[in-house]
């Protein structure tokens, strides 16, 4: 994880790499991976709605809401303090 951006409208994104390459969704299947991994849920719960052929993706996370965002919050916080581990 690269950490949490601003784009150039303002809007918040977590910019995550992957090994894998844009062919054949290998990348799409890598980020999936990764966030599953990072976030400590099923792979089957992630689901990229937007963006596949995209740098830009929007990821729909299967998880009960209010859970999440409190789960995101925490962690989106350790991620801005301590960038790239």
């Amino acid at each position: 994880m690269d950490g949490i951006v601003v784009d150039y409208l303002g809007n918040s994104r977590l910019k995550a790499r992957v090994a894998a390459v844009p062919e054949k969704g290998k990348a799409n299947a890598g980020l999936i991976k990764l966030l599953a991994k990072e976030w400590r849920v099923a792979k089957s719960q992630l689901t990229i709605i937007s963006g596949e052929k995209d740098r830009n993706k929007t990821v729909h996370v299967a998880i009960d809401p209010p859970f999440f965002v409190e789960f995101f919050d925490k962690w989106s916080q350790q991620l801005t303090q301590n960038p790239q581990e």
